[in-house]
């Protein structure tokens, strides 16, 4: 506990900046956070902050904490006397609830967070907002939304998925020793650059075409022809060798990229590929969905593709599925409304994955992959809002499906794919609205900044 509170008041002193005759509100209920809160206060109290605990359980305070405090010149306040207090506040620091909070804040506890959220000040929360819930990210009632959150020992995987990570804010880890005492298997996994780069194919000097690998592409129709075209450009900057076409919209694929080899046989009759995505701007050919999904190499389904294609057909097939849907899209594909997937997206990736018996990547704010053998989920954070735009998700289609032809795994596939796409959103937006096509240009950008 002393360890969390020392790097607890270390990042609470660099975010006010000056410590001394700044004014710090502690919202302390009954646990262990309460505890470091106080410690952390009385730490601030030391170096010459107005330091004011707000007692939610004075019977059941942190009795250790809570003396530190006294000690260091603090003081306490009781809930009704602490709205001006909270409101005029230079750092009001979160510790009312801990990891074992469920069902959101009591009405007491509300009230104080919604005083937190008007405040003029910052507000830090101790090792995740309270209110929100640690091991799933979900959201059940009212939480402390915080400008910051101190977690502790490991991050939490409510600090990576949404909804409840729009509440942490930025989140900075405190090792406070905990490594010998952590699982093996961690429930998630966050890539990072270096992650990604030794997974990332490279040709070699005996490289061809062929050997890199060739991608299927079956989209686009003769009302969405743009999808074909953003999947194709996906394609080609996802490190397979050549990409194949099949589909209405061959005029407007070869018009922009002559490169790519057409068929007009449908995938049957296309020739070979390493992996196939179907799916993106389809309409309503299911028969193109049922032709591609009976290929015995690994397949990618999107969009339309989710649709249409039969979930028997998914679970008996023996080659890997990469499985690609949104919020809505997985909504039904699970059989539930829209909110349930985005109040709970760990539970509902992990049920998807299992029930179809593939990997599925559940794009959002924050992209989850799970593969249907369970083990750790993957969380990707790289993107933007700026990618909410059509045809985003086509270009991500076209990229994973690349990488699958060039050999990655399904899970690592999509893994990859999600941290590339939403980096090269955030790369080729800087701040400003872009199109799909500027998405797919910054994939080359986002590739050397792994490899970088």
């Amino acid at each position: 506990m002393q360890r969390a509170a020392a790097g607890l008041a270390v990042a609470c002193a660099q975010l006010v900046g000056r410590v001394y005759g700044s004014r710090v509100v502690l919202l302390v209920g009954s646990g262990d956070n309460g505890g470091d809160a106080l410690y952390a206060g009385a730490r601030l109290a030391r170096r010459g902050a107005a330091v004011t605990a707000v007692l939610l359980a004075p019977e059941r305070t942190h009795s250790g904490g809570l003396a530190a405090l006294l000690r260091a010149g603090g003081r306490t306040v009781a809930p009704s006397d602490a709205e001006e207090l909270i409101l005029g506040a230079d750092l009001v620091l979160d510790g009312i609830v801990g990891i074992g909070g469920k069902g959101g804040l009591r009405p007491d506890a509300a009230r104080l967070a919604g005083f937190a959220a008007g405040s003029r000040g910052v507000v830090v929360a101790v090792d995740l907002p309270s209110g929100v819930e640690a091991d799933s990210g979900e959201v059940r009632g009212a939480a402390v939304r915080a400008d910051l959150t101190v977690t502790f020992g490991a991050h939490k995987p409510g600090l990576l998925i949404d909804p409840a990570r729009e509440y942490a804010g930025s989140v900075r880890l405190v090792d406070i020793g905990l490594g010998a005492e952590l699982p093996d298997e961690p429930e998630l996994e966050a890539l990072q650059h270096a992650d990604v780069a030794r997974l990332l194919p490279v040709p070699g000097a005996e490289s061809d075409k062929y050997r890199r690998g060739v991608v299927g592409i079956a989209a686009g129709s003769g009302r969405y022809p743009g999808a074909a075209v953003l999947a194709v450009a996906g394609a080609l900057r996802g490190g397979a060798g050549a990409v194949r076409y099949v589909g209405p919209a061959s005029d407007a694929v070869i018009a922009r990229f002559p490169e790519v080899l057409v068929s007009e046989g449908g995938p049957l009759k296309a020739g070979r590929v390493q992996a196939w995505v179907v799916g993106p701007g389809a309409g309503d050919d299911a028969s193109t969905v049922a032709d591609v999904v009976t290929a015995d190499v690994p397949v990618l389904i999107d969009a339309d593709g989710l649709r249409l294609v039969d979930p028997g057909a998914v679970r008996g097939r023996v080659a890997p599925t990469l499985m690609t849907p949104h919020a809505g899209e997985a909504a039904a594909l699970l059989g539930v409304a829209r909110e349930v997937v985005e109040g709970a997206r760990l539970d509902s990736v992990r049920e998807l994955a299992g029930r179809y018996g593939a990997t599925v990547l559940l794009k959002g704010s924050t992209t989850l992959v799970a593969d249907s053998g369970g083990g750790a989920v993957r969380v990707n954070a790289t993107g933007t809002g700026w990618l909410a735009t059509a045809g985003s998700g086509d270009v991500l289609s076209g990229l994973s499906g690349s990488l699958l032809a060039a050999g990655l795994s399904a899970f690592d596939a999509g893994s990859v794919g999600a941290y590339l796409h939403g980096l090269a959103g955030r790369l080729a937006a800087e701040g400003a609205p872009v199109g799909a096509h500027d998405v797919a240009e910054g994939i080359r950008i986002a590739w050397r900044d792994v490899r970088g």
